[in-house]
């Protein structure tokens, strides 16, 4: 403490004004009608506060590193997985402490925000252990998560607090049913709806009332561009889904992004989350992230005069009209 006493104060201020800013922008925010939805990733970072403090938690060796670590595995996408890196939990150890460090995660993130959604909520169903030292992903298997019992023991400690699940990706049966155990709603995003493989869980007519449906989400290219990235056959069946000539050649860009952003606005789902980025149309240079990079993610800003009143308007006439 005395020797990193400047560092450690730096941090301490630093945290310091934040909370005093977000906390002024969340009551300013609630105070018009404005719910803030923060997202929690699944897991932490090796080199985070959790991990030095109760290395108990993680799977770790005597020597303090890990044992195995977080990822996905190999699939259409990525020929290797995806290596994220992170230390994984030691479930037993949590089960045996009532999950009180997640009880304490979770209440925590309700002083920051109303609602939160869970990311990656597969892993507490069955989540994917790679050899620590592995370069890719790809040798890695399948271990049993907390399943239902984490939950049950949060909401016995907290009530019913409003979550959002993101239930994305290949779901089995197991995750299904612990998400509708849970009551959660799950996620829906367009983007992925129109597959001309098979048929999808995405499309809106497929939907129940408890779900949020988004255009795409941060880790979506823009709508505006996703549509020229579509292939040729996903084209077909997202033009003729909303009823538009066959190949698009007479429809803008713009008009089809502001047809998915009907799309989500009319559906049965509960929640609608449309970007800023597809209501102004804005092209890929706006994403948010690209999974499994670096570089170029999370730098996108809003200006400040983007929302015009004729677009406002625009806005307010459509999730009246759709009951938002």
């Amino acid at each position: 403490r005395e020797l990193c006493r400047e560092e450690i104060d730096f941090y301490a201020w630093l945290q310091y004004e934040f909370y005093t800013q977000w906390g002024a922008l969340k009551d300013y925010a609630n105070q018009n009608g404005i719910q803030i939805i923060g997202d929690i990733p699944i897991y932490v970072a090796f080199d985070s506060a959790d991990t030095w403090a109760a290395p108990e938690m993680f799977q770790f060796d005597e020597k303090n590193e890990p044992k195995a670590v977080a990822g996905c595995p190999p699939d259409g996408f990525s020929a290797t997985g995806q290596l994220w890196g992170n230390p994984l939990y030691d479930w037993e150890y949590h089960k045996k402490t009532g999950y009180q460090w997640w009880i304490r995660r979770i209440e925590y993130c309700f002083k920051l925000y109303d609602i939160v959604r869970i990311d990656h909520f597969r892993g507490f169903d069955e989540y994917y252990s790679i050899p620590y030292g592995d370069e890719t992903a790809e040798f890695g298997h399948w271990e049993k998560g907390p399943g239902i019992d984490l939950f049950n023991a949060l909401k016995e400690a907290l009530g019913e607090v409003p979550v959002i699940a993101e239930d994305l990706g290949f779901l089995t049966p197991t995750v299904l049913q612990l998400v509708k155990d849970t009551g959660y709603p799950g996620m829906k995003v367009l983007e992925f709806a129109f597959d001309s493989r098979e048929e999808s869980d995405y499309l809106p007519h497929t939907y129940s009332r408890n779900c949020v449906v988004y255009t795409g989400t941060h880790d979506n290219q823009t709508t505006f561009d996703w549509w020229k990235e579509l292939s040729k056959e996903d084209r077909s069946v997202a033009l003729r889904y909303l009823n538009l000539p066959y190949g698009g050649r007479f429809v803008s860009r713009k008009k089809l992004t502001w047809q998915l952003i009907t799309l989500a606005q009319r559906s049965v789902a509960k929640l609608c989350v449309i970007p800023a980025q597809d209501y102004l149309c804005l092209p890929g240079t706006a994403r948010i992230n690209t999974p499994s990079t670096l570089g170029y993610n999370w730098q996108w800003r809003m200006k400040k005069d983007a929302f015009d009143k004729e677009l406002c308007e625009k806005i307010r006439r459509m999730t009246k009209l759709y009951g938002r």
